[in-house]
């Protein structure tokens, strides 16, 4: 659609890339700190609040992914065929109220997102009191062993390397997600040029939000070469940005290891010392808090895209009767749906997945709140502690792993 409003760029997978490790590791990250705060029985009772808090609103992500995905096989159900019998006969009225009422349905998902994030933000903020409060304790909590603080500050030191490195690969990372954004962008206006009213193109860009599609269903138009070689050298620059991306990612997961590492060391070090550790898990509670949040935060933005989409579709396709007056047009909608159908489909499946996630790190990553490590022995609380950093070590930055999709599948049979 020539008029409308700016698409945004989606792959029907892209915004669970994160999710899995970041969800796992928040629960893990919660499950070292309870464990560094056995005796503090005050500390304890907090922790495990903010805990059950993060549980219950994995279970909210997990009820709103489920109605993105039912929503997405409503659209593959309902409004596209619907749209299809409005071609085939015409009927614009039919057309118009199937599109009002996708929009209806868009509308409440994003509503509910947005109330999502926001709760996501104030769950941080609590845990960020959380911390304070275990860092104001932990000040009245020091005893002196020579040979365990110079342990401490080696560890201390090592920490703060791997923190500067993990600090210029964020940088590295956050430039090249400007580079992508601008790239994106110019992509999107070739994309546009290259869609008119009166095409398959254009009514793709209308029902299929996923640049993927768009630029495949591109090079197999006949379009303008000047333009189509545009699109080909910026796609190509794309595909180059998200592989660089995806090697500073790795290098981010490991340099993440060797600093979980150290971090875990130094809070040996410092229970030894009897004294509380610093809270630096809570902090990585935070960070992949954020990260979940900025990931519904694009899906509250996807969603916004196709309100305006469909918006655009109706008022500039179905605005006038006939809406289409010859059968080659015809044939060219309904093919475009065809092709909607299939890439909504997908995009329903990967809901499903995300919403997978959510569900496994509500039902079963916080058994461990049910004891206190308090009650634990001393042999307890080291094999808790063993096998807590055995599972981190597991943890994989690739959510599409067989043993990731296992888990997801067993949660969703």
């Amino acid at each position: 659609m020539s008029q409308s409003k700016e698409l945004v760029i989606a792959s029907s997978a892209d915004f669970v890339t994160e999710l899995l490790p970041s969800a796992q590791r928040t629960a893990l990250l919660y499950h070292l700190s309870y464990l560094g705060l056995a005796k503090f029985p005050k500390l304890e009772r907090v922790l495990r609040e903010r805990a059950v808090q993060t549980q219950l609103l994995f279970g909210s992500s997990d009820a709103l992914l489920l109605k993105c995905a039912a929503t997405s096989k409503n659209l593959v159900t309902t409004l596209l065929p619907a749209l299809k019998v409005a071609v085939e006969k015409d009927k614009t009225i039919l057309a118009i109220k199937s599109l009002e009422k996708a929009r209806a349905w868009i509308t409440e998902i994003v509503d509910k997102v947005e109330q999502m994030v926001e709760r996501y933000d104030k769950h941080n903020q609590s845990v960020a009191t959380c911390t304070s409060d275990v860092i104001l304790v932990k000040a009245e909590t020091v005893e002196t062993d020579e040979k365990i603080l110079q342990d401490i500050q080696a560890l201390k030191g090592a920490v703060l390397k791997e923190e500067e490195k993990l600090k210029k690969n964020t940088e590295e990372i956050k430039r090249i997600d400007e580079m992508i954004a601008l790239k994106n962008q110019e992509l999107q206006n070739y994309i546009r040029q290259a869609s008119g009213k009166r095409n398959r193109l254009g009514f793709l860009t209308a029902l299929v939000p996923f640049v993927g599609a768009l630029v495949n269903a591109i090079f197999g138009a006949k379009i303008d070469a000047g333009l189509a070689a545009k699109i080909q050298a910026v796609s190509n620059e794309l595909s180059r940005l998200s592989n660089e991306k995806s090697n500073l990612k790795n290098l981010e997961w490991s340099i993440h290891v060797r600093l979980t590492d150290n971090q875990l060391e130094l809070a040996r070090k410092t229970i030894e010392r009897k004294s509380i550790p610093n809270p630096v898990h809570l902090n990585d509670v935070q960070t992949c808090l954020t990260r979940i949040q900025q990931i519904l935060i694009q899906i509250q933005k996807f969603w916004e895209s196709v309100s305006v989409m469909l918006e655009a579709l109706k008022e500039e396709t179905f605005a006038n009767e006939p809406f289409i007056e010859d059968s080659e047009m015809k044939d060219i909608f309904l093919e475009a749906i065809v092709t909607a159908q299939q890439h909504w489909k997908a995009f329903g499946e990967s809901c499903l997945y995300a919403r997978g996630i959510f569900s496994l790190q509500s039902k079963n990553a916080y058994k461990f709140l049910e004891i206190s490590p308090s009650s634990l022995s001393k042999d307890e609380w080291k094999e808790q502690y063993n096998a807590v950093i055995v599972q981190l070590n597991k943890i994989s930055p690739d959510p599409f792993t067989p043993s990731a999709r296992a888990a997801i599948s067993n949660v969703l049979a």
